[in-house]
């Protein structure tokens, strides 16, 4: 029986679990439970701490999970990423007081507080440059103003709450993080049906049905406006003059291809949802 870890609580749960619903597995009702069986798939799911998740799997106790880029670097896990899951964004940045660091050169010998030490770490290390880390679990942004650090590295998404606390960003993007689908190394359940599953979720998502009606003598033209994964269908219709075509559409540009295919002649344009993928 597969074994899986899910996080228990924050965005990447709840992002997880639907992801994990879409897909056609039994996931948990009740926020207090920690272990469910699907019985139907073989998958037992845990409800971790997100931060634990890299941990367990990287250890073999679990043979997949879903959890952060940033938490799987900051654990230095053995798990490996199979998959980015696309949600869960977050940019860490370094941020000081105003006008206090032009580069992360000038950290050199700092105090840093951070909640990813060993993230900070290796890519501070990488750059050769040396500080002292300060571990926080949370509320970094106001460890300048208490004394216990020089400087901060954490998630920034608008950079209000820094700027709030009188720091301002400066040096280079430390990570792009997302969720992530991991394995264990030395897994021996296989993990396959479970990634094809989710990589048919983020197509369902991603995409749509594009059907239309199409003069034959333009059907290359209306092919490169929708080419689709592989190729278009084109099917025959009872008026040989015209063909059928199927394209699969990225979601966000439906409306441009509609327009797109309308001036150039095609017609009955009709744009259909995907519930479920396999590609």
């Amino acid at each position: 029986m597969l074994r899986v870890a899910v996080p228990n609580k924050g965005i990447l749960s709840e992002s997880a679990i639907l992801m994990l619903k879409e897909a056609g597995y039994t996931v948990r009702r009740d926020p207090k439970d920690l272990h469910v069986v699907d019985q139907a798939h073989g998958i037992e799911f845990f409800y971790l701490r997100p931060r634990d998740i890299a941990t367990y799997v990287g250890a073999g106790a679990l043979d997949v999970g879903f959890t952060g880029l940033d938490l799987l670097l900051d654990s230095r896990s053995k798990a490996e990423s199979v998959a980015d899951l696309g949600f869960g964004g977050s940019t860490f940045r370094f941020a000081g007081p105003l006008g206090a660091f032009k580069s992360i050169q000038d950290l050199g010998g700092k105090r840093v507080a951070t909640a990813y030490p060993h993230l900070v770490e290796d890519f501070l290390k990488a750059e050769g440059v040396e500080v002292e880390l300060v571990q926080l679990d949370g509320a970094v942004e106001v460890a300048v103003r208490l004394g216990v650090a020089d400087a901060v590295a954490d998630v920034v998404s608008t950079g209000n709450t820094l700027r709030q606390a009188g720091l301002e960003i400066f040096g280079p993007v430390i990570l792009e993080s997302s969720a992530q689908l991991i394995v264990a190394r030395n897994r021996k359940a296989d993990h396959m049906q479970l990634l094809r599953r989710m990589q048919g979720v983020l197509v369902a998502r991603e995409y749509v049905i594009f059907d239309y009606d199409c003069p034959a003598e333009l059907v290359a033209q209306a092919s490169a406006i929708t080419p689709g994964i592989e190729s278009p269908t084109i099917s025959p219709m009872r008026d040989t003059d015209w063909v059928a075509v199927r394209s699969l559409v990225l979601a966000n540009e439906i409306n441009a291809k509609m327009d797109e295919l309308y001036e150039l002649g095609a017609r009955a344009i009709l744009v259909s949802a995907i519930h479920a993928a396999r590609i």
